[in-house]
C-alpha cells in the first residue's frame, strides 16, 4: 500500500536508541489519514511517539468500512524500495498487480507479501463487483543492509498455520509463534500473528524476551496486560516479556507485532526505505524519469507522481519534519 501523504517528512528510524528494553504499557494514538477517495486509514507507525517495532516500521488500519456503493481501495501504481509489504484483510478483497507480473486477488486471512527489494511497483484496487465490506491492515517490513537490493518478488499464502488454545485461534502471518513457522520469506527474526479472542477469555500468549512487542486491535473489547485497547489503536509492550495476558470482553480482534529491535538507522520517505537523505532523493528521481521500478500492466488509470522533497536535508536524528 502506498503512502499518499503529499506532505510525506523525511523520517529516521531504527536503531537501539529508539527501544525500550523492558516491559511497558505505552498507547499509541492513530493519526487519520486519507487513502484514496472513500478509504480512511489510521497510521499507527510511524507514530511521534514510536518509529518501529522490531522490523515492523509502518502500520495502517482501515475499515470496516460500508464500500458497497463506492468504489472502496483505489490506489494507482507507485514504488517501493527497501522493504516488504503486507497486506492482511479482516473483510473484503484487495487485487494486487506488481511489475514482476503478478496479479492476485487477497481474501480474508490470506497473506499478500510483496518483497520490493531494490525496487517495484504495484497497485491495489478492490474488484469490480467486491464484497459490501473492507477492514485489514497494511503493513511495511524493513529490510537490512544485507537484503535490501534482493530481486523484487511477490508470495501469496492462502494457508497460514494457526495455533488454538480454549477461546483464541492464533493465525501466523510471518516468523514464527509458540512453535508454528510462517511461509512467509522473512530477512530478520520477526513474528506476525492475528489473535482471534470469544467473549469472555482470558489468556496468556507465549513470547521471546528478547523481541519488541506492539499489539493492534481490530476489533472488540479487549485488555492487553490490563490495558484496554480499542480498535485502530496500538500498544507498544517493550522487551523482556514471556508471557502477553488477554482478556476478551466481547469477542475480538488482534494482531501481535513483534521482532528482535532493528540494529540498523534507516530513512524512510513516502513509499521508499533508504539509508541516507541522497538516496531517497535518488530513488524519488528514479520514478518519476525512469525504468528502475518498473511497469504494472492491466491497472485502469495513471500511476501516482511523487510528491516533493524538503528542501534541506534530514539533521536530526529521530525528527519527524
Amino acid at each position: 500500500m502506498s503512502n499518499l501523504d503529499r506532505q510525506a517528512a523525511l523520517t529516521v528510524c531504527g536503531g537501539r536508541g529508539f527501544v525500550v528494553a523492558e516491559p511497558v504499557r505505552e498507547l499509541l494514538s492513530p493519526r487519520h489519514v486519507q487513502l484514496g477517495e472513500s478509504t480512511e486509514v489510521r497510521r499507527l507507525l510511524p507514530n511521534l511517539g514510536r518509529r518501529m517495532v522490531g522490523a515492523w516500521a509502518f502500520v495502517d488500519h482501515y475499515g470496516p468500512d460500508d464500500i458497497a456503493d463506492e468504489p472502496g481501495m483505489q490506489v494507482p501504481p507507485h514504488p517501493h524500495m527497501g522493504l516488504q509489504t503486507v497486506s492482511w484483510l479482516h473483510d473484503g478483497e484487495v487485487l494486487h498487480r506488481d511489475s514482476t507480473g503478478s496479479l492476485q486477488t487477497i481474501r480474508p486471512r490470506e497473506l499478500g507479501l510483496m518483497t520490493s527489494g531494490r525496487a517495484i511497483s504495484h497497485s491495489e484496487e478492490s474488484p469490480r463487483p467486491h464484497a459490501r465490506y473492507l477492514h485489514g491492515a497494511q503493513l511495511w517490513v524493513a529490510l537490512p543492509d544485507a537484503h535490501r537490493h534482493v530481486e523484487p518478488h511477490f508470495q501469496h499464502h492462502a494457508d497460514l498455520p494457526r495455533i488454538a488454545s480454549p477461546g483464541l485461534t492464533a493465525t501466523v502471518i510471518l516468523g514464527e509463534l509458540d512453535g508454528a513457522a510462517s511461509p512467509g520469506t522473512t530477512y530478520t527474526p520477526i513474528v506476525g500473528a492475528d489473535l482471534a479472542l470469544t467473549s469472555g477469555t482470558e489468556t496468556r500468549l507465549p513470547l521471546d524476551p528478547d523481541f519488541e512487542y506492539a499489539v493492534l486491535a481490530m476489533s472488540g473489547e479487549v485488555h492487553v496486560d490490563g490495558v484496554p485497547v480499542l480498535p485502530g489503536s496500538m500498544l507498544y509492550l517493550g522487551c523482556g516479556r514471556t508471557e502477553l495476558p488477554l482478556r476478551a470482553l466481547s469477542d475480538a480482534g488482534l494482531m501481535l507485532l513483534g521482532g528482535e529491535p532493528f540494529e540498523e538507522e534507516i530513512v524512510m520517505w513516502w513509499n521508499f526505505v533508504g539509508r541516507t537523505d541522497e538516496e531517497i532523493r535518488e530513488a524519488r528521481e528514479a520514478w518519476m524519469a525512469s525504468d528502475r521500478f518498473g511497469e504494472v500492466k492491466g491497472y485502469d488509470g495513471a500511476r501516482l507522481d511523487a510528491p516533493e522533497l524538503p528542501a534541506t536535508h534530514l539533521k536530526a536524528r529521530g525528527r519527524v519534519r
